[in-house]
């Protein structure tokens, strides 16, 4: 048993936001089927390079566990077949341009029609209600992370601002909106009745912005880019030691004082420039033109293993080779290997969330385009060998 797997998710998302929800989605077992263009697919099965024998390792970092299926939408015959899918469905996941899907007849208000139970989940840049203006306006990460104020945040005190090094904005909405569907989905537990999950981009850089928000509410101050350094706890940040970085999380007065210890600075711990957090941060510059100097003495795994004896959270700037190595990261099952029909042996990231007794699964590997077009429409619509073929032969399918 996985926890989804009563469900039908019919995704007519593409790129990343709706992709990510959905693959998180199909990996605690809901049935999902991803309605694609025929001939091009998602617009992800085009980005790169890399590529593995043709297939792009964008589109399969977040497929897995799906079917896919081909259908011309702007053919009557298609948007039928769909309509079909959509009675059927427990889930429609969508991120066009709002208004998009309205002008094809597909609307919330419609589906809601045909389906009273179906939950409807729409992903946009900037929400489906709103100034009229930006409703209507495309969302793209790099625009959104700078509107939402996070690469104001981002980067060196004294350089330009800088976006994450994911596409951070696309990958919250995605979560957000798995959110928003079990929430409706606990609500249709209770009611029978199914409901529109608006989620924006915007929205949730927004919400993320949550202490420096506060910071400002409570000052008036704008927060600025300060590099590593964190606005309210000092020394909570990366350091230079003799041979590389290293980050120093020293969240309280008590990690204050075991880092004193363990590194050998018993002055710093009675200085009263630094005896509390807040002190600390006031007096951070002179703070560590203090440890610099010591912190460059030694090197990163010296230091790992002192601060780790002695209880002090530290760590180093690892490269994704070296993450994705990491014993940890392998042992917790975060790297899967998993065969493709053409790519051959493919590795994605694995499942975040651990459920003792129904855990989701890895199991298909990211479907090739139209894969699933016969048995979804036979086993879900009935559809017979002739009607299939006579789809194909009308480019309908």
């Amino acid at each position: 048993m996985k926890p989804l797997d009563h469900l039908t998710v019919l995704d007519l998302s593409r790129v990343l936001s709706g992709p990510f929800c959905t693959m998180n989605l199909a990996d605690m077992g809901a049935r999902v089927i991803k309605v694609e263009r025929p001939g091009k697919g998602d617009d992800t099965r085009s980005f790169g390079p890399p590529f593995i024998e043709g297939e792009s390792a964008y589109f399969l970092s977040i497929n897995r566990n799906k079917q896919s299926v081909t259908l011309n939408l702007k053919h009557p015959r298609g948007a039928q077949l769909l309509w079909r899918l959509i009675e059927k469905a427990d889930v429609l996941v969508e991120n066009f341009r709002p208004g998009v899907l309205d002008r094809l007849g597909f609307s919330f208000e419609e589906c809601a029609k045909r389906n009273p139970a179906l939950i409807y989940c729409s992903i946009s840049g900037f929400g489906h209600f709103g100034l009229l203006e930006y409703s209507r306006k495309p969302g793209y990460d790099v625009v959104i992370q700078g509107l939402g104020g996070l690469q104001s945040l981002t980067g060196p005190e004294d350089g330009p601002p800088y976006k994450v090094g994911t596409s951070i904005a696309d990958l919250i909405a995605g979560l957000y909106a798995v959110q928003g569907i079990l929430l409706a989905l606990i609500a249709r537990s209770r009611t029978g009745r199914g409901q529109k999950v608006d989620v924006s981009m915007l929205d949730g850089q927004v919400s993320l912005l949550t202490y420096q928000a506060g910071i400002y509410f409570a000052t008036g101050v704008v927060p600025s880019r300060m590099g590593n350094r964190h606005p309210t706890i000092a020394p909570y940040e990366t350091c230079m030691v003799r041979d590389g970085y290293m980050n120093l999380a020293v969240g309280n007065d008590a990690l204050w004082a075991a880092f004193c210890q363990a590194a050998g600075l018993p002055h710093l711990r009675e200085d009263p420039r630094f005896e509390t957090n807040g002190q600390r941060v006031v007096h951070r510059d002179v703070l560590f033109d203090e440890l610099g100097p010591i912190l460059k003495q030694h090197t990163l795994a010296e230091w790992i293993e002192r601060l780790d004896a002695a209880g002090v959270p530290c760590g180093p700037v690892l490269t994704l080779d070296k993450v994705l190595a990491h014993p940890q990261v392998v042992a917790r099952d975060m790297v899967v290997t998993q065969q493709h029909p053409v790519a051959g042996e493919i590795k994605t990231t694995g499942i975040p969330v651990r459920l003792s007794d129904t855990p989701g699964e890895v199991a298909d590997a990211p479907p090739l385009l139209g894969q699933h077009t016969r048995s979804v429409l036979e086993d879900l619509l009935g559809l017979s060998p002739g009607e299939l073929e006579k789809l194909e032969q009308d480019r309908i399918v």
